[in-house]
């Protein structure tokens, strides 16, 4: 007996030796990615028991069983979670035995007190093109969802666009009105169902439903079945007519792209002059048969973001017998036509194009046109019979994209011919992202859908031991977004627009508010731009006068543009950093944009600038280029400057050109700037490229657009020392300019020697610069930036002279990126004090 006992009480201690129970904390994009049913179907691999559950900082587990068992499951956590999750950290703890006799998922925490998560980030997923098996369900005439146009799962659908709140669970989305019928259920209940705890899970008879009507509100006739308002939209768009179909972030306005009356239609009505449309194509085939595409742009494309990615034109007609029956080719999926439904492909399975042409009207006077894949069971299902179509974000020009269907009807009923809406309500509204490739990488344009709310992580906390700064940064005018900032996480927001305007406002105020609540955000700091009439500063100024006790910091513009180039790149050294835009305010109340700073996230000095000149008219000699070439022309040539004879003076109306000339003498409204991006306006003037822009940046867009890209010729300039730093003074510029237009040179050639000279320019500032201060990295920031001529060739000069030079790739380069630089300076200038 004795011996028996001694034998059990052995194996006993052996076994509590061996067996111990675990906490693992996953902290990341972790919630809504599927994490759950992976963790469930990981532990039932292992044998282990226990339970994993949602909370507000991310994913708890709790597992008993062997210690080298264990080592393993959490290895294939790291190593083997869902494809859309991004583990951040993984934090384990060793607990006392409790005896779990199975693994479960609980249900979600998440009803602590706000007060109590001052230490929790909970990381969300942004919206997901639909997945494979998905597309595969929504076309199989046997499967309970097809044709079903919001079939989802776990591994794609809406995310950011419908979550009210956190945890991610249906009640706390859009969704919580659709009460799931039994087979919905069982899949949502289901841990080894590719749906389980899939919170936009539907299906026809319990889900969303989409509706066609007319742009004074009348259901279409053939409204009676969800197909049929699909068909009908087909049908529609096939015969000419601008639809408004709600999407995931907001509404499209849709047209089809080969025709050129519907797109010239849109355009009118829209008051779109000439700003490109972005169209989206059927597949890969269609795509590569009007743009050039390389396989990196192709990765981009087929990504699970679906951006709109800028490709170069192909310079062909489409080829009118492609045969597009969506067969999804890179799905490896194959339809079967079942004359019962009303969504298969017609007769004789092909859609031929109509002359194969895309329409003048789509991207006039580029090289590039935007272009994205169906990313909605909706698109693929209009794409069925449809091969291209203009899909512009449905707004009026300067209002942010339209989201709500009350709203929309009200606001677009003038813009477009009808309505596909459906009533799945969007929380959060979110336009499509523009991406482009660069160097083989991804530059972000425009950073929202499929990106937002990713963070950016930081690389600088925080300093002396203080707690966590929670930031807001208010961004600039243009292009806004805000971000708001806690450790060493950075959450900007999607695209909010131009600050013009009271919508635009509310959209940038109610993005905030949602932040706030989905990161459990509490800004004690605000930082904003200095120029005082931003609606972003303000903004955060009222913030402060509402609350005393907040910190409000004024940063810099271009300070803020090297900042966010330098975060994102996580680079804390002082940088020579060039800051090429349009305008910003700078610390001596003139308008700065041609900047050449000695900077890090703490300060930064002007070291050098472009020479400063007068803007007449100010902000209407951002519309009117031909007022910054007058300006230049009387800097350099004074009163003779009439007497050039060239086509620009010879047919400048003399009454303009005075009034114009005695508004720069008498200083009245002609702001002082050093502007490059005036510069570039200046010359596509003066060269007759544009007099007059339609949307902001055409002058120079349209100066890169024609620029020949085999020329290396160059202009001269000069480089004088000045007391507040090195002067870049173009006026040799300009005389080349006006040679070469004397002699008649193309005006391609006059583009290219005028953007080999800027990017000169960067590069003998650098060196100088590097010479007396021994700095060798370079930071590029600014809409400037965006040129991709004038970029590679810097980059290639600066790289030639052995200098390790920085871009942007996460943020875009134009003020979409600011609110990153401003919330990086913040930290370090708050840190100091």
């Amino acid at each position: 007996m004795g011996k028996n006992l001694a034998i059990f009480f052995t194996i006993s201690t052996i076994l509590i030796a061996v067996i111990r129970r675990e906490e693992i904390k996953v902290k990341g994009i972790v919630q809504g990615v599927g994490f759950r049913p992976f963790i469930y179907s990981l532990a039932s691999k292992y044998n282990l028991n226990g339970f994993v559950l949602n909370n507000a900082e991310g994913v708890v587990i709790e597992v008993e069983g062997e210690k080298e068992i264990l080592k393993k499951f959490i290895l294939d956590i790291e190593q083997k979670a869902p494809p859309l999750s991004r583990i951040e950290k993984i934090q384990t703890k060793i607990l006392h035995l409790t005896g779990y006799k199975t693994f479960i998922i609980k249900s979600s925490r998440g009803t602590m007190h706000r007060a109590s998560t001052v230490n929790m980030v909970t990381l969300i997923s942004a919206d997901i093109t639909i997945c494979k098996d998905c597309v595969q369900e929504l076309f199989d005439t046997n499967d309970r969802r097809f044709s079903y146009p919001f079939i989802n799962c776990t591994n794609c659908g809406p995310r950011f666009t419908i979550i009210k709140d956190i945890p991610y669970d249906r009640d706390k989305t859009t969704m919580n009105k659709f009460k799931m019928c039994f087979l919905c259920q069982k899949e949502y209940d289901n841990p080894l169902d590719r749906r389980f705890h899939a919170q936009p899970n539907a299906c026809p008879d319990c889900g969303p439903q989409v509706k066609l009507i007319n742009n004074i509100g009348a259901t279409s006739i053939f409204q009676s079945k969800e197909t049929e308002a699909i068909k009908d939209t087909i049908e529609l768009l096939k015969q000419g007519k601008i639809v408004a179909i709600k999407g995931l972030g907001g509404f499209h306005l849709a047209c089809d792209a080969q025709n050129q009356k519907a797109v010239a239609t849109l355009r009118a009505k829209k008051y779109r002059e000439e700003k490109p449309f972005a169209v989206m194509a059927k597949n890969m085939e269609v795509i590569k048969s009007f743009c050039l595409v390389n396989k990196f742009e192709e990765k981009l494309l087929l990504s699970e973001k679906r951006p709109i990615v800028l490709l170069r034109k192909k310079g062909i007609t489409l080829n009118p017998s492609l045969v597009i029956l969506n067969k999804v080719k890179n799905l490896n999926i194959s339809f079967r036509v079942n004359s019962a439904k009303n969504l298969v492909e017609d007769s004789s399975l092909t859609l031929r194009m109509t002359e194969g042409k895309i329409a003048d009207g789509v991207a006039p006077k580029q090289k590039y046109y935007g272009v994205m894949l169906p990313y909605t069971p909706l698109h693929h299902l209009l794409f069925l019979q449809l091969s291209i179509l203009v899909m512009t974000s449905g707004n009026i020009s300067d209002e942010p994209i339209s989201y709500k269907n009350e709203e929309t009807l009200a606001k677009l009923k003038d813009i477009t011919d009808y309505f596909l809406i459906n009533d799945r309500e969007i929380y959060m509204r979110c336009d499509d992202s523009v991406t482009r490739c660069f160097e083989d990488k991804e530059m972000i344009l425009r950073r929202a859908r499929g990106y937002v709310p990713e963070h950016i992580k930081l690389p600088v906390v925080r300093a002396n031991g203080r707690s966590p700064l929670h930031i807001l940064s208010c961004g600039a005018e243009l292009k806004n977004t805000f971000c708001l900032a806690r450790d060493n996480y950075a959450f900007v927001s999607h695209h909010i627009g131009d600050l013009e305007n009271i919508e635009t406002l509310t959209s940038f105020e109610q993005g905030i508010e949602h932040f706030k609540n989905l990161f459990y955000i509490n800004p004690t700091v605000i930082a904003y731009d200095l120029h005082p009439e931003y609606l972003s500063t303000k903004y955060a100024k009222k913030l402060r006068t509402l609350n005393s006790k907040l910190l409000t910091v004024g940063i810099q513009h271009h300070h803020a543009h090297i900042a966010s180039c330098m975060a994102e790149n996580g680079i804390t050294q002082k940088v020579i950093g060039v800051a090429f835009d349009g305008l910003g305010y700078g610390d001596d109340n003139t308008l700065w944009g041609g900047e050449f700073f000695v900077a890090d996230f703490s300060g930064f000095k002007r070291v050098a600038h472009f020479k400063y000149i007068q803007m007449p008219g100010g902000t209407q000699a951002i519309k009117e280029p031909y007022r910054m070439a007058i300006s230049y022309l009387y800097q350099i040539y004074g009163d003779n400057a009439l007497d050039l004879g060239i086509e620009f003076t010879n047919k400048i109306d003399k009454k303009r050109w005075n009034g114009l000339i005695s508004i720069i003498d008498k200083h009245i409204n002609s702001p002082i700037i050093s502007s490059v991006g005036r510069l570039f306006d200046a010359v596509s003037s003066l060269i007759g490229t544009r007099d007059k822009v339609n949307y902001e940046g055409q002058a120079a867009i349209e100066l890169e657009m024609i620029a020949d890209e085999n020329c290396t010729a160059e202009y001269s300039y000069e480089i004088n020392p000045h007391n507040s730093g090195l002067i870049i003074d173009p006026s040799q510029i300009f005389f080349g300019i006006i040679e070469d237009l004397k002699s008649n040179k193309e005006f391609s050639i006059i583009s290219a020697k005028f953007h080999n000279t800027i990017a000169n320019i960067i590069k003998d500032v650098a060196l100088q610069i590097r010479e007396r201060l021994g700095l060798n990295e370079v930071a590029l920031s600014g809409g400037v930036f965006q040129n991709m001529l004038l970029l590679q060739v810097t980059l290639n000069k600066l790289r030639e002279s052995e200098f390790r030079v920085y871009t942007h790739h996460k943020v875009p380069s134009n003020d979409g990126g600011i609110s990153l630089g401003q919330t990086v300076i913040a930290n370090a200038k708050i840190n100091k004090l």
